[in-house]
């Protein structure tokens, strides 16, 4: 019956489910893992919904400034958009796994518009060894005191990767806040030389057992060194030496990032697709 009803906010019975489902694919859910073992289900502490139609089990979605759907077949995924079209979108993006988040936003698009960008084929990459190539010693957690140097590499990783200026809306100071707390928390990285950042990485999103890398940018005067390998290779080596798969994704036709992650050992176990949003 509940499954005629459509997609409902999940609560604190279907906690333990919802672990279990998000258990099953940890590096795909990795993103709502690392909120929902931190905080529980919570709306106000995930910053986000749990939504479901039949139970988590059969279907599971997060909904809050991304738009993640996690497990359903397509009368499913079409509760999702429902649900999701029925007030104002509070998402930025869809992201996930391609087969789930494709179809999605196919019947999401109807209502919402044109996408910004769709980026239909990001190979989800994972690496549960040790690098295979040498990690950069020189690469270091970020200090506090460090922000101001930090900071310019972050805004332009993101204009680079995101197609958008992050201090647009308000100066960057949300921007801000959201690299600082990253590197109060030790989970963003870098690689100084001569008081400037010549590389940069974060671990966006950590799980009980995963850790998913993000950001990762090489200053364009010091690109071609191995600076991009051997510095995600610190990051990586980091994650693995507190028992974690280390993670990332990658769009399909950045050969030059592919071949990067490559080289450190990095394997593909399945693919994402991002949706930007105006």
């Amino acid at each position: 019956m509940l499954k005629l009803l459509g997609a409902r906010q999940l609560g604190g019975r279907d906690v333990a489910q919802i672990l279990g489902v998000l258990d099953a694919d940890p590096v795909a859910a990795c993103m709502v893992a690392a909120r929902v073992e931190k905080s529980g289900i919570d709306p106000r502490m995930i910053h986000g919904e749990l939504w479901s139609r039949g139970g988590p089990l059969e279907s599971l979605c997060y909904a809050g400034a991304n738009l993640v759907p996690l497990r359903g077949d397509l009368d499913d995924l079409r509760a999702f958009a429902d649900r999701a079209c029925r007030g104002p979108r509070m998402c930025s993006s869809l992201v996930g796994r391609a087969e789930l988040t494709l179809p999605l936003w196919e019947i999401l698009e109807l209502d919402w518009g044109p996408a910004r960008e769709v980026r239909p084929d990001q190979p989800l990459l994972a690496l549960g060894g040790p690098p295979i190539c040498r990690p950069d010693p020189a690469v270091r957690r970020v200090r506090m005191h460090e922000l101001e140097q930090y900071l310019p590499a972050a805004v332009a990783m993101f204009i680079e990767e995101v197609g958008v200026d992050p201090r647009v809306n308000d100066g960057g100071r949300s921007y801000q806040r959201r690299v600082a707390n990253l590197i109060s928390s030790g989970r963003a990285w870098a690689r100084f030389e001569d008081g400037e950042v010549v590389f940069k990485a974060e671990v966006g999103s950590v799980s009980s057992r995963v850790g998913q890398i993000q950001g990762v940018w090489v200053a364009p005067s010091h690109r071609g060194r191995g600076l991009g390998a051997a510095g995600t290779a610190t990051v990586a080596e980091s994650i693995l030496a507190d028992g974690r798969t280390a993670s990332l994704y990658v769009n399909s036709f950045n050969g030059a990032a592919r071949r990067t992650y490559a080289r450190i050992g990095f394997e593909q176990v399945g693919t994402f697709a991002t949706i930007l949003l105006d």
